[in-house]
């Protein structure tokens, strides 16, 4: 009697050790929605609860244009309300001035759908369909391109606009090993454990895609201090204020004292600008985030940080952007 009590406990030690283990792994894991995205050379992923609730972003009025407004009227989805989770791979073309451009994206998105009144949609605006892993594949043309959409769960959504039909197999073949917490692509495997806890959006890759022109990095045709094979890991994450983290992985490390030099200099300039600025750079907000940066070099690692004022994230997403939808059929006559 004393020796089947003996086991029975053992079991049942056993068994939650390896259910904690279990929940465990899946705390650390990355979220579902990027594990299922394919091979890229980057990612971003967007949490869009935590800043829903502290934004209200979805309660401003936005003006849709004549195409998005007829989408929300067929499917009832609404973007800036119903989307929870959003993942974007970011896939390198070898064309940049080819017909599909410099970039192309994998999507995955996690929200609030009525799946009948969104496959009707889908139905009605796609070319062709392909069944493929027990899922229907949309091809639905826009401009260049064709965009290709799944619904793979009650409540996810992937699509891509690559020039093949490669990365929607990926994640449809993804979405069937999605429990295991540490499936997804090498690129997550490899950098997703630099990501800062807590974080509610994050991105990681080649910091030249897709701002690479002739070998170096640029911004709104201002050339950055950064090496084109560089890789960034940046993140927001909420630590009792939102922390900025953004981090510069640089070929060698005399390349990374290079860029946290010469990012200081830009810095140091901003912050002067912003002295006698008006407008943006004279926004309160905008002042006190510039004043929270610093950037530290460790290594092969050029780190930026800073503390952005959560009124700061207010006004930048209050007047989110509208999704780009295929426009090269109209869908209300078909």
């Amino acid at each position: 009697m004393h020796r089947r009590t003996r086991i029975t406990i053992a079991v049942v030690i056993v068994v939650l050790l390896l259910l904690a283990g279990a929940i465990y792994l899946r705390r650390i894991a990355p979220p579902e929605a990027a594990r299922l995205l394919p091979e890229s050379e980057g990612i971003v992923y967007l949490n869009l609860r935590p800043l829903r609730a502290r934004t209200h972003f979805e309660q401003h009025p936005v003006a849709h244009s004549p195409d998005y407004q007829r989408f929300i009227d067929a499917t009832g989805i609404v973007f800036e309300r119903d989307i929870d989770e959003a993942a974007f791979a970011l896939h390198r073309m070898p064309n940049p001035k080819g017909p599909n451009g410099a970039v192309a994206f994998s999507e995955v998105f996690v929200g609030h759908f009525d799946g009948r009144r969104l496959m009707k949609w889908l139905s009605s605006a796609a070319a062709s369909q392909e069944t493929y892993a027990g899922h229907t594949i949309y091809s639905i043309p826009s401009d260049s391109r064709t965009v290709r959409v799944a619904v793979i769960g009650y409540d996810i959504v992937a699509a891509s606009n690559a020039p093949t039909a490669e990365q929607i197999h990926s994640m449809l073949d993804r979405y069937r090993t999605a429990a295991l917490p540490f499936s997804g692509s090498s690129l997550l495997a490899e950098h997703y454990s630099d990501v800062p806890l807590l974080s509610f959006a994050w991105g990681i890759g080649q910091i030249a895609l897709p701002l690479s022109d002739n070998g170096g990095v640029s911004v709104l045709g201002m050339r950055l201090p950064l090496a084109a094979d560089s890789t960034f890991i940046a993140s927001l994450s909420w630590v009792g204020r939102i922390h900025l983290r953004i981090e510069d992985i640089a070929p060698s490390d005399a390349a990374a004292a290079g860029a946290a030099q010469a990012l200081q200099a830009i810095l140091s300039f901003v912050r002067a600008a912003d002295s006698t600025a008006t407008g943006s750079l004279g926004d309160p907000d905008v002042r006190a985030m510039l004043a929270s940066a610093q950037i530290v070099h460790r290594k092969n690692r050029a780190v930026l940080t800073a503390t952005l004022p959560a009124d700061l994230i207010g006004k930048l997403i209050s007047n989110p952007q509208q999704p780009d939808l295929p426009t090269a059929q109209d869908t209300t006559t078909k």
